[in-house]
């Protein structure tokens, strides 16, 4: 939505099922997947993981099969997403570890009332939980708020973050900065594709949003944010009145559940007094 101000929450949630995902064919090529992706020479992984470089070379190449233990450790010094690491597993001849949940499942109950109260607290400012591929999950009050005051066509499509920032018939026409928002919503879903090259649904947001007409051209998507500009702001024209914001992106910190690994809270901040006056005066009561 906009640039990412990164904040740390802390959550530990266990499980253990079968999920859906990307299944390498083997070991040895999706360790050294991973190790390319994080820009890791065998030396220096061998080093980080505490094993032999031959021993690391052996696995990449099949000549050595590793241990259970063996693979969630190279998941964890690789910093290897949840999903990813259960095809590490599978591909590895082992049964995967981490469950994936709906938000709704009663051994999540207290997490979303958790995530919940969050967004509460963030009162009177827009604050919401996306999923993986942007669905909204939870919102506060004051994201109702916000939505209610867009056109109805724009209102529909607001189960989509993705779709209701960038759609001609979402908020893109009430965006005054849209080429930036659109660029930097692009980046952020190309750089997830390229960590999670075997998503097809999120292959399939991305070819969606490229046909849409009111897209700046691909030249304009590529061009990085000027150096002066510590944050991209969304600033909206609505009922009215102009608005500007800035958005904070809070991720739960050591899962091991893959729903609340992929779940993002994200908070719109005022990026001036008069958008913090607008959202009080909104305020019930």
């Amino acid at each position: 939505m906009t640039s990412e101000v990164i904040v740390t929450l802390t959550s530990e949630v266990y499980g253990c099922a079968m999920t859906d995902v990307f299944i390498p064919t083997d070991f040895g090529t999706v360790l050294r997947d991973w190790r390319n992706r994080r820009s890791r020479s065998q030396l220096a992984l061998a080093s980080d993981a505490g094993v032999s470089q031959r021993h690391l070379s052996f696995l990449e190449t099949g000549r050595s099969k590793p241990s259970r233990e063996m693979v969630l450790h190279l998941g964890v010094v690789l910093d290897v997403p949840l999903r990813d690491r259960n095809a590490m597993l599978t591909a590895a001849g082992f049964a995967p570890l981490y469950a994936e949940r709906s938000i709704d499942d009663p051994e999540l109950a207290d997490i979303r009332r958790a995530l919940q109260l969050m967004l509460d607290a963030h009162e009177p400012f827009p604050a919401y939980v996306i999923g993986r591929h942007w669905q909204l999950v939870l919102a506060n009050a004051a994201a109702g708020r916000l939505i209610s005051k867009t056109p109805e066509t724009a209102q529909a499509l607001a189960g989509s973050v993705h779709t209701f920032l960038l759609h001609p018939d979402g908020v893109g026409p009430l965006i005054d900065n849209f080429d930036e928002v659109a660029a930097t919503v692009m980046r952020r879903l190309e750089r997830e594709l390229a960590d999670r090259p075997g998503d097809e649904r999120l292959a399939e947001i991305l070819e969606e949003i490229r046909l849409y007409p009111n897209l700046p051209d691909a030249a304009s998507v590529q061009v990085a944010p000027r150096a002066q500009d510590l944050l991209v702001p969304l600033n909206l024209t609505l009922d009215g009145r102009s608005l500007s914001f800035l958005t904070t992106i809070s991720t739960l910190s050591g899962p091991t559940d893959i729903t609340l690994e992929e779940l993002r809270l994200e908070t719109l901040l005022p990026a001036n007094r008069e958008t913090e006056e607008q959202l009080r005066a909104w305020q019930p009561g």
